[in-house]
């Protein structure tokens, strides 16, 4: 062998191991991802079609919404459960009628309700230092609770028209939810990379005490972020009753653990950002795309529960690899 083969073959192997070192050290969703989109290939190319993906795309847009919100409130070693409660809260108040309002007064109602979820989330977490998981659990049980309570007296409706024509029109072949979510993403990612406050929302990540004794705004951030979280459940919500077309009692049921997996397999656990913000959005497109594939091939609702707890499963074992590296 010649030298110059031999420096071929040695720099050959020197760039697989670069490159596998980076797939390595990729999220679980991109690799998740590419292996569904193989698996589609050979069970159902019809999912692969330009189309289809798009339509998919458009569906994964309220979780990817949620999703935003989730991997912010992770990113300061918090958590938000009350995601499925604001969506119901805010499905009850656009389509029961209770309000005699026109739609536009409702929708800005509805805003003002996922602030107030927001601000009531921080205030128990930051100021009466309490666990985020029993907090918001609480709350959107509580929320449920009274939602259900007040759907027997007047019972969920038509979602409002504007909700339905927001999920209908397209640009171009494009449909405005995706872009919707699009213009979410990429603004709250530069954000996140470029201002103070995701310099913050790292520091209080790595270690909350010490940022506390730094004179970071640990109150006034963490707070910040749950009233985001929630502002993007509630624009997951709209895109939802949009969807559906009627209001529900069940509609965002699984949104919080969905999200939850989402992020975590998107490489962003607790106090890490690893993933940023698109890896996160990589894995709602994974997980809503393995849903479609579960419903192509004829396995309905119980498939779809165990794909559920198997990626959680998942979500939770990438979280403790992550963890020891």
């Amino acid at each position: 062998m010649t030298r110059s083969t031999t420096s071929q073959t040695m720099a050959i192997g020197h760039m697989l191991q670069v490159s596998g070192r980076v797939i390595l050290s990729l999220p679980f969703a991109y690799a998740g991802t590419v292996i569904l989109l193989i698996a589609a290939y050979f069970m159902r190319p019809a999912l692969l079609s330009p189309f289809l993906l798009l339509l998919i795309a458009r569906q994964a847009a309220p979780l990817g919404v949620a999703v935003l919100g989730q991997s912010l409130c992770m990113r300061v070693l918090s958590i938000d459960l009350s995601i499925g409660g604001v969506v119901v809260g805010v499905s009850y108040i656009l389509t029961s009628g209770l309000l005699p309002f026109p739609d536009p007064v409702l929708l800005l109602i509805a805003i003002v309700f996922g602030i107030a979820v927001g601000l009531l989330n921080a205030f128990f977490i930051t100021r009466l230092r309490a666990s985020s998981v029993m907090v918001t659990l609480a709350v959107t049980l509580i929320i449920t609770g009274i939602a259900v309570a007040f759907s027997q007296l007047r019972s969920p409706g038509d979602a409002p028209q504007i909700l339905r024509d927001l999920v209908r029109i397209k640009i171009g072949i494009v449909p405005l939810a995706l872009l919707i979510w699009v213009a979410l993403l990429i603004p709250i990612a530069l954000f996140l990379r470029k201002s103070v406050f995701g310099r913050y929302i790292d520091a209080i990540g790595a270690n909350p005490r010490a940022a506390w004794v730094s004179g970071i705004p640990y109150v006034r951030v963490v707070t910040v972020v749950h009233v985001m979280s929630s502002l993007f459940a509630v624009l997951s919500g709209f895109l939802l009753i949009g969807f559906v077309g009627v209001g529900s009692m069940d509609l965002g049921r699984d949104l919080a653990l969905n999200s939850l997996a989402a992020v975590i397999l998107g490489g962003v656990t607790f106090g890490q950002g690893k993933g940023g913000v698109f890896g996160p959005t990589v894995a709602a497109l994974m997980l809503t795309f393995s849903f479609n594939l579960l419903t192509s091939l004829g396995l309905g609702e119980p498939a779809k529960l165990m794909m559920q707890g198997l990626v959680i499963g998942v979500a939770a074992a990438a979280y403790s690899v992550q963890r020891k590296t």
